[in-house]
């Protein structure tokens, strides 16, 4: 998420320990990169200059921490306030009674259709049951949108297409769910600041609905004009949480985290792709880990816990980091990484690793792994524990064995090289130096 802000802010952080010396010169030229990139991100140019001359202060002011150097202190205050930036501390959606209703808002095109679904698989693997009610009259098709993406998560869907009146279709659906419901999340019709009919047909559904939670689905896209936005929303009715959906690689993605934390609500989760999976809670620590290439196992721990009851949460993150797999395994570490999202922003995650993985090596889709699979099928025991003894004879025999062509084995042993090589040593061994001091640092109780 966020790849031309994270790579810059990666090398800013790589180019700040790489520093022997830290005085007022060299403190300037690193403000200045974090400048340049936080402005490419539209994050708003008077909110940047306070930010970097806020770590010029801090870093020449502040004394050293015991056991810091002089360059990890300075890493560790632009984490801090790029943290404060965002949000300080993540705010949870917390499920207090029976039926907790949520009402979904947005302006059209924010994705809050895909956000409800989203939302709705996040609540059901905390063990909540869920229905949806919806009021959207305005955009054709949104009940069967609404219908087709919840009929998977076995979900059911309140509405009417032929019903034009949003309140009744709020009562009536309110009505079929009853008491049977842990959540009802009831999705309204997209709406504009500057249409007054939606907003007072928002304030009459929030009337009838009396949700136990307003969430206000903001597109990432927009960059800075998600402020102006949210506060409109929130001078209409009360605005309980924020999802930032579409943040799988905005250039404007920065501008718009920012901008809302500005007006102090609460951000709760954000999209980072376009599959109903790609949704997760948002943590600003861990969220600027990320973006400084200092990984973030607590999220890849969980997600690994999603899509696996095989091997402990611990075993298979070291099975990943650890850099020893074989071709028997890959695949389904590989299948594994791919449930859990692109396979970039999962390698990201693995601390010290950042942004070392070869970038063919995130170009896995279906097809390629189905190929890998037909490939390794065609292959001895002993050459999937032992790679390295696959030369020209064994490729010829592997390719005509899976109806493939020898470009395609070599394509696999090439991926297969170049992954084993990017997470060798990416387990603690490796943790030293200013970034891995700098993550045990800031993991400690303080």
């Amino acid at each position: 998420m966020l790849e031309g802000l994270s790579d810059s802010l990666t090398q800013t952080m790589k180019k700040l320990a790489g520093m022997s010396i830290i005085d007022k010169k060299t403190l300037k030229e690193v403000t200045k990169d974090i400048q340049r990139a936080l402005i490419q991100s539209d994050v708003n140019v008077k909110v940047v200059f306070a930010l970097t001359k806020k770590i010029e202060k801090r870093a020449l002011e502040e004394e050293l921490p015991k056991g810091l150097s002089p360059k990890e202190h300075v890493m560790r205050i632009v984490y801090q306030e790029l943290v404060n930036l965002i949000g300080e501390k993540p705010e949870e959606l917390k499920i207090t009674h029976k039926p907790y209703k949520i009402m979904m808002l947005g302006l059209q095109g924010s994705g809050k259709t895909t956000t409800t679904a989203k939302l709705v698989k996040h609540l059901k693997k905390k063990g909540h049951t869920c229905a949806i009610v919806c009021t959207d009259t305005w955009r054709p098709a949104a009940y069967e949108q609404l219908r087709q993406l919840n009929e998977p998560l076995d979900t059911p869907v309140f509405g009417d297409p032929e019903n034009k009146d949003a309140i009744d279709l709020a009562k009536k659906g309110l009505e079929k769910c009853g008491n049977k419901y842990d959540v009802i999340l009831v999705d309204t019709a997209g709406r504009h600041k500057e249409e007054q009919d939606l907003l007072d047909e928002m304030k009459e559904l929030s009337s009838v609905v009396e949700p136990d939670e307003v969430i206000l689905v903001i597109d990432g896209t927009i960059g800075q004009q998600a402020r102006s936005q949210a506060e409109s929303f929130k001078q209409t009715t009360d605005i309980g949480s924020i999802i930032v959906s579409k943040l799988d690689g905005s250039a404007k993605g920065g501008g718009a985290l920012s901008a809302v934390a500005e007006i102090r609500a609460p951000i709760k989760f954000i999209g980072t792709g376009e599959r109903v999976d790609d949704f997760e809670a948002f943590d600003p620590e861990r969220f600027i880990s990320r973006l400084l290439g200092m990984g973030d196992l607590e999220t890849l721990i969980e997600k690994a816990a999603e899509v696996t009851s095989e091997q402990s949460d611990k075993e298979m993150i070291d099975s990943i980091i650890s850099g020893k797999f074989t071709l028997k395994d890959m695949e389904n570490q590989l299948a594994m990484m791919n449930r859990m999202g692109p396979i970039q922003q999962i390698m990201k995650m693995i601390p010290g690793l950042g942004n070392q993985l070869p970038a063919n090596a995130s170009k896995v889709t279906e097809e390629k792994l189905s190929t890998y699979k037909i490939l390794m099928n065609s292959m001895t025991e002993y050459e999937l524990e032992n790679p390295e003894v696959i030369k020209k004879s064994r490729i010829n025999r592997i390719s005509r064995g899976a109806g493939l062509t020898n470009d395609d084995v070599k394509d696999l042993l090439k991926y297969y090289s170049v992954t084993k090589k990017a997470l060798k040593g990416m387990g603690k061994r490796n943790m030293g130096g200013p970034m891995g001091k700098l993550m045990r640092h800031m993991n400690r109780k303080e």
